[in-house]
């Protein structure tokens, strides 16, 4: 088996939640509460994956978007737990990102949870 190409680019908690399908701990992350302008990228590829404008509080414990920027966001179905969700990663890597649900703000309905740790951000 060989070495995934990101191990020696992210920290050992950011290679477990982005190329492992792991989870930080809620509350956690640098941009649970982040609220500068920008835009979010993936930690790994760099990608351009979220903007600070679709951002919102929900209270969950990650960070939540209403909208990603198409396409850079892939969708996959999974029944890990039990229960069946969608689970979003990077289009360009298959970086997990984390998971979509259908109880976010109008107009889209969808809140994008996020692990912080498979982000980037840059400053407008």
């Amino acid at each position: 088996m060989s070495k995934d190409p990101y191990q020696d680019k992210l920290t050992p908690e950011a290679f477990q939640v982005c190329r492992l399908a792991a989870t930080e701990q809620p509350f956690s992350g640098e941009y649970n509460d982040h609220w500068l302008a920008g835009v979010y990228h993936c930690a790994c590829c760099e990608k351009e994956l979220f903007s600070s404008t679709d951002k919102f509080q929900s209270g969950c414990g990650w960070p939540s978007f209403s909208a990603a920027i198409s396409p850079n966001v892939a969708y996959i179905e999974d029944d890990s737990l039990g229960m069946m969700r969608t689970e979003i990663t990077c289009s360009t890597c298959d970086s997990h990102l984390g998971h979509v649900f259908d109880d976010g703000p109008q107009p889209t309905g969808k809140r994008y949870c996020v692990n912080s740790l498979s982000l980037q951000f840059s400053a407008l």
